[in-house]
């Protein structure tokens, strides 16, 4: 719900169209959804590391990076988690405006909240990629030492333990991150960029 009155949307003078053209790319919105572990946050940033050599114009966000800022204000409650992602879909969609070919590393557990971002960013302008990883990976990995601290009780509403991961039913991508290397997880998302004709290179 829009609270703030008396505000009107301004027509800009440069499109959406005119800046993927001066980019010589499309944007798009890559959305890396898993288990903490997953390898969401290293694939996302391989994938944009790669983008940037190619010369594409592209930005991460990250998860825990937002909560230093724009939702530094949020716990992990399910509310919460779900405001959180609202406020980075609608920021997300101002990227896309800009040309910008955005990636989201995003545990996104519940697939209602997913389904809220996809009618905010709109489902043409998102690619769904799934970290598929099982938990004992993840936990093997635990390079924060927060599923020990959850195994411990230290830490309400982790996901995987004491908050449910609510897999995605069919997503557009689907990497077996606890088992295929970081180069091919990488190939395969770039090969799905440009199939779809969102990148030429």
């Amino acid at each position: 719900m829009i609270r703030s009155p008396n505000v009107v949307r301004q027509r800009e003078a440069v499109s959406r169209p005119r800046r993927e053209t001066l980019n010589g790319h499309m944007s798009v919105n890559l959305w890396f959804t898993g288990l903490s572990g997953s390898g969401k946050s290293t694939v996302a940033h391989a994938v944009e590391e790669r983008l940037h050599l190619m010369g594409c114009r592209t930005y991460v966000f990250d998860g825990d990076n937002v909560r230093h800022g724009l939702c530094g204000d949020l716990g992990f409650s399910l509310e919460d988690r779900s405001e959180n992602l609202r406020r980075i879909a609608e920021m997300i969609k101002l990227f896309l405006d800009g040309g910008v070919l955005s990636l989201s590393a995003f545990i996104s557990p519940i697939e209602k909240d997913r389904e809220m971002v996809k009618e905010i960013i709109g489902a043409d302008n998102l690619i769904e990629i799934y970290c598929n990883c099982p938990l004992e990976i993840c936990e093997q990995r635990d390079v924060k030492g927060l599923y020990k601290k959850a195994r411990a009780g230290e830490i309400k509403n982790y996901t995987g333990i004491s908050s449910p991961y609510e897999a995605p039913k069919n997503p557009d991508i689907t990497l077996l991150s606890g088992y295929q290397s970081l180069q091919e997880c990488v190939k395969i998302v770039i090969g799905e960029l440009r199939e779809r004709g969102i990148i030429l290179k």
